[in-house]
């Protein structure tokens, strides 16, 4: 896809902000934003091909994952936007994955948002969330064993690798990281 405008949205609800950052969860009007995240080759690369080609699939995609996923106990997905101009720029998320013991935490940037610090950002707030409000002690996070960035970002966090470990019979292992005690 070729980079566009960035996108904007009108004011929603808020969950969480930073000094820069703003968190919401993700709705229907997110699938354009959705669509060219969903198809960039780092996501496609590191998270995985969901297959979405189409403003109206990223909608469906959305709408029956995303939309549904855990959200009655503060998990979900949610978006990520700049503060100061309401600018789309990655997710972040929570989900309770069956395979995994723990709520698994996940993000994704817009590579043009890489190596400014807001993925640690959006991470850590979202980290003081789940210990204050959620009352979890610990949270997992996958990733591929070669998705450096991540790795150390997680490392940062005070994540240690715990063992590699397959989500389904379909995939390739990636690696589960545990955070040290919140």
């Amino acid at each position: 896809m070729e980079p566009s405008e960035p996108l904007r949205r009108q004011p929603a609800s808020i969950l969480l902000t930073t000094d820069r950052l703003q968190l919401r969860r993700v709705t229907l009007d997110d699938a354009e934003f959705m669509l060219r995240l969903l198809n960039e080759p780092s996501f496609i690369q590191n998270i995985g091909d969901r297959d979405v080609r189409s403003v109206e699939q990223a909608r469906a995609y959305l709408a029956n994952g995303p939309l549904t996923a855990n959200t009655d106990s503060g998990l979900g997905l949610w978006v990520i936007e700049l503060k100061d101009s309401g600018e789309v720029i990655g997710i972040c998320s929570l989900l309770k994955r069956e395979v995994l013991d723990h709520v698994d935490i996940g993000y994704a940037l817009l590579p043009r948002y890489w190596s400014k610090g807001y993925a640690l950002e959006a991470v850590k707030r979202t980290i003081e969330y789940v210990k204050n409000s959620l009352g979890l002690d610990r949270l997992a996070a996958i990733v591929n064993e070669d998705n450096e960035s991540s790795i150390r970002l997680l490392e940062k966090l005070g994540f240690r690798f715990e063992k590699m470990i397959r989500l389904n019979d379909e995939v390739a292992e990636i690696q589960l990281f545990l955070s040290d005690r919140l």
